[in-house]
């Protein structure tokens, strides 16, 4: 267990590449977001220690210093951008619970990406003579392999539309979204048609089951959040999410939809924890054949009220390099603000072939 909490946990709302946000900069959806964060911490008489921002594609130049800068955070103020493809925004928070239990203070960390401005193409995700699948393609063999049909892949898709709606609608995203370009909704949720959800092609393979009404979209956003320490947040009163336990595998690269399952075990393993403890689970819902495979392997029914409760990245869209971050901005609405349950657990795949997963805890209720 980790000496870190985190106290505050905003983001951006979630566009489609090309639309809403497609004028605005890495650096520019990080900062939205960094900017109420801070607030915050200057009304604690907390200073920022370090800023750390996930993202996915290369944009250069080091987006977490220029999203300080351009937030107005003193020059004193540090940052550094890391990538682990779409665990980014996880990992960035990772790290900063491990500078914060070593070190102590207060460090913000998460993700943001705008493939709206970022470079065009497909970097390598593996080097030469290792299968380097795109990730669409990976879950069409997913699914061919594990024989998860196409009407189950566009039921789990409808359910996370359906429950992505319906939270928008009673208020749930309220408090954890910063406006940006006064978009203050996440606009893709909507209602899927089952019948013109049948006729979609397949979007990576000629006559495949993986299509765009059952996958994420390529998308546009930024979330953050801000972390100290144990001690620190029980003086200044603050309830938070305690980081109980943090893990990071390796899996064959051929294979990188399934990264969540081993990061998952790994993780309940060290927290000495098993599913049935867990009251909320955010997984990156990348592909709709990937989560019901996880699910599978984890024992969980596609349905199970826990997982991506408030919708996923099908509905929402999918960041690369913030939705890590996104999952634990969920998190801490659901445990934090909402108070239901106590233990909250996010992961996500990693293109190359890896998973990730943290478990954290509401504490100071």
């Amino acid at each position: 267990m980790l000496d870190a909490v985190i106290v505050d946990a905003r983001r951006t709302p979630i566009a489609s590449a090309g639309h809403q946000l497609r004028d605005v900069t890495v650096e520019a959806l990080a900062a939205a977001v960094l900017r109420p964060l801070a607030e915050h911490t200057l009304a604690w008489k907390l200073e920022i220690d370090d800023v750390i921002l996930g993202v996915a594609r290369d944009h250069g130049g080091n987006p977490a210093r220029r999203a300080v800068l351009l937030a107005g955070l003193p020059p004193a103020v540090p940052g550094v951008t890391l990538d682990r493809q779409c665990g980014s925004g996880l990992d960035a928070i990772a790290f900063a619970s491990a500078q914060v239990s070593t070190l102590g203070g207060c460090v913000i960390a998460g993700g943001a990406e705008s493939a709206s401005t970022g470079p065009p193409g497909r970097a390598a995700f593996a080097p030469a003579g290792w299968p380097d699948p795109d990730l669409g393609v990976a879950a069409e063999q997913l699914a061919s392999t594990r024989n998860i049909g196409r009407d189950r892949q566009d039921a789990y898709a409808r359910r996370s539309h359906d429950r992505a709606l319906i939270a928008g609608q009673n208020g749930v995203f309220a408090d954890e979204i910063v406006a940006v370009n006064d978009l203050s909704h996440d606009p893709r949720p909507r209602v899927l048609n089952a019948q013109r959800q049948a006729r979609m092609p397949g979007a990576f393979v000629q006559g495949g089951s993986v299509t765009a009404g059952n996958s994420c979209g390529i998308s546009d956003g930024a979330a953050l959040v801000t972390i100290t320490s144990t001690k620190t947040a029980a003086q200044l009163g603050l309830p938070g999410l305690a980081i109980r336990s943090i893990a990071r595998t390796g899996i064959a690269p051929d294979q990188p939809t399934l990264g969540p399952v081993t990061a998952i075990r790994k993780a309940l393993a060290t927290a000495n924890m098993s599913l049935v403890d867990v009251d909320r689970i955010e997984i990156t819902e990348a592909f709709a054949s990937q989560m019901c495979a996880v699910a599978q392997d984890l024992g969980l029914d596609d349905d199970d009220p826990r997982v991506c409760a408030d919708g996923g990245a099908i509905a929402l869209g999918h960041p690369w390099g913030a939705s890590g971050a996104i999952l634990i901005t969920r998190l801490y609405s659901s445990l934090v603000r909402q108070r239901y349950g106590h233990f909250g657990m996010a992961a996500c795949a990693v293109a190359g072939g890896q998973g990730i997963a943290m478990i954290v805890e509401r504490i100071n209720p």
